[in-house]
């Protein structure tokens, strides 16, 4: 058995977290992750309003008796939902531990989660932010490297790099993120510094993940070179599966043209379509480099045990073996 920070932290017994991922992060996957001894985190705002979200822990609840707890990222908005709102239902619903990401503005919502006792979770991309975080009050950080899906920051740093440098100057708890979908990878982040691995694209190509089979099944196919980088001339870089059309709005932002010549190839519900349809070609989907990495579509419960067992096999055989 593997025990770190992260898990004496959050009440867990194994160091794996399934973060926050719009449209896939609901009750079917995070309680599944619990029930195998991992932490799980629904994604608030997969749900159209904070009643949804309630409702939507309740259903998990039935699920599991085990921790989870709620993602809630803050985007740059024209007109932002009601964040405050999804916060206070995560508070009133008893949900222990917060998995929290975006603008600064986020730091009214930390008050409110802090002043209720509930235990805060943050996903930076550098270590200034992630220093910057652990002066605010958080208890723990999710640092993501440039391998990550969704928005892997602007200084490209790749996990290699960017865990160590963490680890070297955070002091509370710190989970790696970014790349993560095997038991090497769970025993590389606890040597360079990490309490445990935070994975995504991982857990989407599993029985329990909400979207179609078509998807993950491209996702079996894909290689690590299958993604794409979005958005970066825009400063708001993201990491998303390469197919046409995320091809297509790579060719047009490069051409110079402003967000707007991309909207309708990009926009979200176009990508939840794709999920549910299975059609990889259909929208944008977000996945990271860990694709190279996946050949099967398992159960939560076979992925998690599976990666514990591959790495408490490295630790007691190969390294043991090394050492000696």
């Amino acid at each position: 058995m593997i025990r770190t920070r992260f898990t004496e932290m959050f009440g867990i017994e194994k160091p794996i977290a399934q973060g926050g991922m719009q449209w896939v992060g609901t009750a079917e996957l995070v309680s599944a992750v619990a029930n195998a001894g991992g932490l799980g985190f629904l994604t608030a705002l997969t749900q159209p309003d904070p009643v949804a979200l309630g409702n939507e822990i309740a259903r998990c609840r039935t699920m599991t008796d085990k921790p989870f707890g709620v993602n809630l990222t803050l985007f740059p908005s024209i007109n932002p939902p009601d964040y405050n709102g999804y916060a206070q239902v995560i508070i009133d619903s008893g949900i222990k531990v917060v998995e929290t990401a975006g603008t600064p503005a986020i730091a009214e919502q930390w008050a409110m989660f802090k002043a209720a006792g509930v235990k805060i979770i943050h996903k930076c991309t550098s270590v200034r932010h992630a220093l910057s975080a652990e002066r605010k009050g958080v208890d723990a950080i999710s640092i993501d490297g440039f391998e990550c899906a969704g928005h892997p920051g602007e200084d490209d740093i790749p996990g290699l790099i960017l865990i160590p440098a963490a680890a070297d100057k955070v002091k509370i708890p710190m989970l790696a993120s970014g790349g993560f979908g095997d038991g090497r990878g769970l025993v590389a982040a606890l040597a360079l510094g990490a309490d445990g691995i935070n994975m995504g694209t991982r857990f989407c190509a599993t029985v329990e993940a909400p979207m179609h089979d078509g998807i993950k099944q491209a996702m079996v196919t894909n290689d690590e070179r299958s993604t794409e980088l979005m958005f970066r001339s825009y400063r708001n870089t993201a990491r998303v599966a390469k197919n046409a059309v995320s091809t297509e709005a790579v060719r047009i932002e490069r051409s110079g043209e402003p967000f707007e010549s991309i909207a309708h190839l990009v926009k979200g519900t176009r990508g939840k379509e794709g999920l549910v349809n299975g059609d990889p070609e259909h929208g944008i989907w977000s996945a990271g480099m860990v694709q190279g990495l996946i050949h099967d579509v398992p159960t939560v419960k076979e992925l998690i045990d599976r990666i514990m067992a591959e790495a408490e096999g490295i630790i007691q055989q190969r390294l043991a073996r090394l050492a000696a």
